[in-house]
């Protein structure tokens, strides 16, 4: 079993809050990990309707499973359970004793909010990261095949072609998580969306040029893209507001936090597929902006990503907000260090006067330097733009 980053994190907080709750898409090993993380704790899996049925019939009993504690799976899917979980929590005062699971973020964090605010520590888990992927298996120096293949657990751990796995996993589970969120009246007119968000990657997101692509409404968009953020598969990038006496772009960016995922619906077939294909560098750019939010996630960090972009053109791929200091990075999928690379960091040094320090080159190769102009790193050290001394832990 890959040791994953947010281990440490999750078994700290159980030894303090008694609620845990963990989110994430689904395949992305949440099961995996608690079981190995909590072994005397009962498992429940609440997507069995049989599991459901004793839970509606005497939840009382049903919270009571074990004295050492209980991991629920899925927990969305029995909402009547959280008063009662309250209730528990609230008379015994025990840490860790609740460690609940789920797929489909909006539906948990709704139900967390109604009853357990302040008893819960919430955390995302979302497919490897780079560092968790090579903990224990080999990684090639050219980015595309594991940019081609993605970064879910099974993948890896089964040998699993990406080919055959991300189709059959696009039917399972978005188009069920679909149903289960919201009642999509025709699922053909949602495929063909999530398609074109796929087509639209590293791109700003346009919700009016698409409804009137797939034949919807503005708001029928709006409602099938909060599904497609709420169960992890895409995540938006907002525009960095502060302005610099310039005019800036106010749409944010869309990316997927998994671009296996991601070439899977764009019908690409192979890594050598992306050589020539024509949004080789947007994927990249979404590959590097998922590894990055996987470090926030993963190491509970708080910090917050935006972009910046101008009407006249400029732009920065990402900035990196702690609360102290803005880290800016550029993002280039070329594997050839080119002058052209560090055209939005000059700018954006111009502008405002950051210093090298705060500013990296991410690209294509795994050299890392030092510049005048920044660092440079490679894609399989992307993660280090934020694992800085400015970067605060949560905890």
């Amino acid at each position: 079993m890959i040791k994953r980053e947010l281990a440490q994190s999750l078994l700290t907080q159980s030894k303090k809050i008694p609620v845990i709750a963990l989110t994430g898409p689904r395949q992305s090993g949440k099961t995996t990990l608690v079981k190995s993380l909590f072994p005397d704790y009962s498992y429940l899996n609440l997507e069995f309707p049989d599991v459901r049925s004793r839970a509606f019939e005497d939840p009382r009993l049903f919270l009571q499973s074990n004295a050492k504690g209980l991991v629920l799976d899925e927990v969305q899917r029995a909402p009547e359970l959280f008063s009662y979980i309250q209730g528990i929590v609230d008379e015994t005062q025990k840490p860790g004793q609740f460690i609940l699971t789920g797929s489909q973020n909006f539906l948990l964090l709704e139900k967390i909010s109604q009853s357990l605010a302040g008893r819960v520590s919430l955390f995302n888990l979302l497919p490897f990261s780079f560092q968790e992927i090579h903990s224990k298996f080999p990684i090639a120096e050219n980015y595309l095949p594991t940019l081609f293949k993605g970064a879910y657990p099974r993948l890896y751990d089964q040998s699993l072609e990406p080919y055959e796995w991300y189709p059959s996993y696009i039917q399972s589970y978005i188009e069920r998580d679909v149903r289960q969120i919201l009642n999509v009246k025709d699922i053909n007119k949602f495929q063909t969306f999530v398609k074109l968000c796929a087509g639209r990657i590293g791109q700003l997101f346009n919700a009016s040029s698409i409804a009137t692509e797939i034949g919807v409404d503005y708001k029928t968009v709006q409602s099938w893209l909060s599904i497609l953020e709420a169960s992890f598969i895409i995540f938006l990038l907002p525009p960095y507001y502060k302005n610099f006496n310039k005019r800036l772009v106010k749409s944010p960016k869309l990316y997927f936090y998994d671009t296996g995922l991601a070439c899977s619906l764009l019908g690409i077939h192979s890594a050598e597929d992306l050589l020539t294909h024509f949004l080789k560098g947007e994927l990249f750019e979404s590959f590097i902006m998922a590894e990055l939010f996987k470090q926030k996630y993963h190491k509970n960090l708080q910090i917050d990503f935006y972009y910046w972009r101008d009407n006249a053109g400029h732009e920065l791929d990402c900035l990196i907000e702690d609360g102290v200091q803005l880290h800016a990075v550029e993002i280039k999928s070329g594997t050839t260090i080119h002058p052209d690379f560090f055209k939005g960091l000059n700018f954006w040094q111009q502008l405002t006067g950051a210093e090298a320090k705060n500013c990296f080159l991410v690209y294509g190769g795994q050299d890392e330097q030092q510049r005048s102009q920044g660092h440079i790193l490679g894609w399989n050290n992307s993660g280090k733009c934020i694992n800085s001394p400015n970067t605060k832990d949560a905890h």
